[in-house]
């Protein structure tokens, strides 16, 4: 059974789980190391901005209250999906991460599925891809579980730093529905 979990808009006060996320050895290791402590304030903030504009989806993941590791802990994590351009080329690319204490529960899985379904429903984002490392197993599994395809791996630049990525792909408005099943919703 998937975890209840609702997703919420990022807001200014996000800051403290954006360090977590972002300035934590443990967190940022399939992403070439933590990011220094500096800009995280502006990081947020821009998030915020493109949030509200409808720019992207920048998502925190908030478990179910009175879950197990809720108290204290009013975020597990982000997702988001964002329009970006590679050569010239615009595209969409999702990304997620998922505090370590909520890992290995089906959050980061049911986040990403409920953002896929509302770019289904917005019908603006077509392909979506997604870029996680050739090593982190728990994520390349949200994206085989879900219905992306796999295309190849591939170097992309992640805050400055290489990063060898399998590139996987997904038509919202068709291969999520592959996936669509009871026990998935």
């Amino acid at each position: 059974m998937d975890p209840e979990v609702r997703l919420r808009d990022v807001e200014l006060g996000d800051v403290d789980a954006y360090v977590r996320m972002r300035c934590d050895p443990v967190m940022m290791a399939e992403l070439g190391g933590p990011l220094p402590r500096e800009g995280i304030e502006e990081k947020v903030r821009r998030d915020v901005e493109d949030a509200a504009s409808g720019k992207a989806l920048i998502k925190m993941i908030v478990p179910a209250a009175g879950g197990p590791g809720t108290a204290g802990k009013p975020v597990a994590g982000t997702v988001t999906l964002w329009h970006h351009d590679v050569d010239g080329t615009v595209f969409s690319e999702i990304g997620w991460m998922v505090m370590p204490e909520f890992q290995g529960r089906g959050v980061g899985k049911r986040a990403v599925r409920m953002l896929l379904e509302r770019a289904r429903y917005e019908d603006r984002w077509g392909l979506v891809h997604a870029f996680p490392s050739t090593t982190n197993a728990p994520s390349n599994g949200i994206c085989r579980s879900l219905g992306f395809t796999f295309l190849a791996e591939q170097d992309v630049v992640f805050a400055g730093r290489i990063v060898r990525t399998n590139h996987w792909i997904i038509d919202p408005s068709t291969d999520l529905a592959r996936t669509d099943s009871p026990s998935s919703r």
